[in-house]
């Protein structure tokens, strides 16, 4: 039988008591993986074991696939209708809106960050998703196009059948519902791996979907490892999209056993070294604030991060010193903690990369503004980290760090700006700040980036479609465009006088 979590949550911010089943969720039951095995479950906040999952493996992934396909040949795709399919969605996101104060306990135990954020932005995100997608779910529609009188010829966008889904530990309820909620809207079955260091949520969410009444096999959740069960996914001969948020690196992995099998539809969500553009016109004040947030929130642990702070000379040296006034204030520290602003990271081993990127930093002859040391004496806390007098070459600069680690650049004019921010191999994202709309259109034209934010950073709805340019990804999830990662689209020809 599968592990039972319980917890008694009695915190300044929640009090309540969970207790699920932490198994695999195939064909609508919560079961032991293959081989018996489990995977802990750590508080980044102590280091502590909070529980254990059951550990899946290829044959899960085989039994989840058969599951789903089953689902889609006999209660879902096309044989529900989607209206229907909809009324199951917003069923399960009002079930998510009555347990969201447990979903953001949850996730804050298990990834560390503060309560109150994954309370007010994380879970009502989550639920919003579910519910626009649901939308959606009875509008997917084809053509008719004009050929001839002789013919009558339209198009079907058809679900593609049972799909794959890998997603990160970063924000992991949101990154669940980003992927189920389009697949599962336009007909699809789903087999889903959660990171196996964060999947408490992902896991509760299904008890839930069970209950709104989604029909076994529909919705399939394989905890496991990225090197079994992730590979699994990525080269199963019998799943036919495979969609991936991570790092780059993986994203690679995925894609090339996507091609080797049997040439999977691939949606790719992967990394980010984003830059934040003030210009000396900008409102500091506004332009300090968001900063830190585009930065500092969810411990620097965000593919959308703006970590190269670019500022116009002018205003280098007023806005460096708000910034780190700014930065200074920040709170670190329990999750649960009513004040907290960045928890721990979400691991020992995310702790130590981190600190890791610091370290070479130092090496390479970049100076610590402020922060660059652990935070506390338990858990993986690390303080809220300035660099500056750095270079294009060094590995802060270039590279994703995926913690609250930022630097702090001047540049001259708009063509100097373009050239610097560009200079990366990602395009996931970018900010400017400038009260000249002229020049906010004219920078945001010449950004290489696939979300630009003027004037603000972080921002997003479920109908904006987000992804990236160059290796932060390919294809688009949110909006009505990432419906078309999940449809196949059948022309349809009829004949209605030609004679041979």
């Amino acid at each position: 039988m599968p592990t039972v979590f319980t917890h008694e949550f009695n915190t300044p911010v929640y009090k309540g008591k969970v207790s699920f089943d932490t198994g695999l969720f195939i064909d609508g039951q919560f079961v032991d993986g293959s081989d018996g095995t489990t995977i802990d479950i750590v508080n980044p906040a102590n280091g502590k074991v909070i529980t254990s999952v059951s550990e899946g493996t290829q044959k899960d992934v085989d039994l989840a696939v058969d599951a789903a396909e089953k689902a889609f040949e006999t209660s879902w795709g096309l044989n529900c209708p989607g209206n229907k399919r909809g009324l199951l969605l917003n069923k399960l996101a009002s079930l998510m809106e009555e347990h969201t104060d447990e979903l953001a306990a949850l996730e804050a135990l298990d990834t560390g960050k503060a309560f109150n954020a994954a309370r007010s932005k994380d879970i009502p995100g989550a639920i919003a998703c579910i519910r626009y997608f649901a939308g959606w779910a009875d509008k997917v529609s084809g053509r008719v196009i004009e050929t001839t009188e002789e013919r009558f010829t339209y198009t079907r966008h058809e679900p593609i059948g049972v799909v794959g889904q890998i997603i990160p530990w970063n924000s992991p309820l949101l990154m669940f519902t980003w992927k189920i909620a389009p697949a599962l809207a336009t007909g699809n079955t789903v087999v889903l791996k959660p990171s196996e260091i964060t999947p408490l949520t992902a896991i509760r969410v299904c008890h839930l979907a069970k209950e709104a009444g989604i029909p076994p096999g529909v919705l399939n959740v394989v905890t496991g490892y990225g090197n079994t069960v992730g590979s699994a996914i990525s080269s199963h001969m019998r799943i036919y999209k495979i969609a991936f948020t991570g790092s780059s690196l993986v994203g690679r992995k995925v894609m090339e056993a996507a091609a080797k099998s049997n040439l999977k539809n691939v949606t790719l969500e992967l990394g980010g070294k984003s830059p934040n553009i003030i210009f000396n016109d900008a409102d500091l004040e506004q332009a300090v604030h968001w900063a830190m947030l585009g930065i500092f929130s969810n411990q620097g642990q965000s593919c959308i991060a703006g970590s190269r702070i670019f500022v116009q000379e002018s205003i280098y040296d007023e806005f460096l010193k708000r910034f780190t006034e700014k930065s200074r204030s920040i709170k670190v520290g329990d999750p649960f903690t009513p004040d907290t602003f960045q928890g721990p990271q979400v691991s020992e081993m995310q702790y130590d990369r981190i600190m890791g990127y610091i370290d070479s930093g130092k090496k390479e002859g970049a100076k610590i503004h402020i922060g660059g040391e652990r935070h506390g004496s338990e858990g993986y806390f690390i303080q809220p980290t300035i660099f500056l007098d750095t270079n294009p070459d060094m590995r802060i600069v270039k590279e994703e760090i995926f913690g609250p680690v930022s630097v702090v650049i001047k540049f001259k004019d708009e063509e100097d700006i373009v050239r610097q921010a560009n200079d990366t191999v990602y395009g996931l994202a970018a900010a400017v700040f400038t009260k000249d709309v002229n020049r906010a259109i004219t920078t945001v034209r010449k950004l290489k980036a696939g979300t630009v934010w003027v004037n603000c950073y972080g921002i997003g709805d479920p109908n904006t479609p987000f992804g990236g340019f160059k290796q932060s990804g390919i294809g688009r999830e949110m909006g009505e465009y990432a419906l078309n990662n999940y449809t196949e689209v059948k022309s349809v020809n009829v004949n209605l006088g030609l004679k041979m």
